[in-house]
């Protein structure tokens, strides 16, 4: 494992998207002494087995996993996870979460916390919830629109083949390990997140396996 190397990675199948990403962590201050890498998988069959192949395909200690319509905002975004992950307790970080995920799984349906730039198809908003405590705040769960690691724990593809419930696995996956899971104090956005339309095709089937396997 690469102490000083942080990689992005993607699971993508549009190139603008991914392109205008790139363009986006191509402007943020790296650490002196650290490396910086970016995967994209294409076409993966869910979020869970691209997240895998991609995991197994870096030796970054630092990995960002991220969809490929958020743009990140914050050019110290490095330091910051840097100043966060010091604390060998952390596991993952993200910009949204809850702090206490409900009995129906349905994480929007209790407080969150957390920020986050967003554009729903004709309106872009600051979509602010609840600020998290200062430096950052234990939670339950973090949106899947960015996943910050320090340590590799395998995605649950075995149980997630879809692109749903991948998120709030992983959080009760590091939460299993012994790590937490937290959103840090944000005083502004850190990130864009271009999020269009919600495709809830799979969703509820996934939320019943997630409640079998994690409730």
């Amino acid at each position: 494992m690469n102490n000083k190397k942080f990689c992005f990675i993607m699971c993508a199948n549009n190139k603008p998207y991914e392109q205008e990403a790139l363009t986006y962590i191509s402007r943020l201050h790296i650490p002196e002494g650290y490396d910086l890498d970016c995967i994209s998988i294409w076409d993966a069959k869910s979020m869970t087995s691209g997240y895998n192949e991609a995991m197994a395909a870096s030796d970054a200690k630092y990995k960002i996993y991220m969809h490929q319509d958020v743009f990140i905002i914050n050019r110290d975004f490095l330091y910051e996870l840097l100043d966060i992950f010091h604390n060998p307790t952390i596991g993952m970080v993200g910009l949204v979460g809850a702090p206490e995920m409900p009995e129906n799984a349905v994480m929007w349906n209790e407080k969150e916390i957390g920020r986050v730039l967003t554009n729903r198809i004709y309106h872009t908003y600051n979509l602010e919830y609840d600020d998290a405590a200062a430096p950052f705040q234990s939670v339950d769960a973090i949106d899947g629109l960015l996943m910050a690691t320090q340590y590799d724990i395998p995605w649950r593809e075995d149980l997630f083949k879809h692109w749903d419930f991948y998120d709030a696995s992983q959080s009760f996956e590091f939460k299993r390990a012994g790590y937490k899971v937290v959103v840090p104090y944000m005083k502004d956005s850190w990130a864009i997140h271009d999020d269009g339309f919600i495709n809830l095709k799979t969703y509820y089937e996934d939320r019943k396996l997630f409640i079998k396997e994690y409730f």
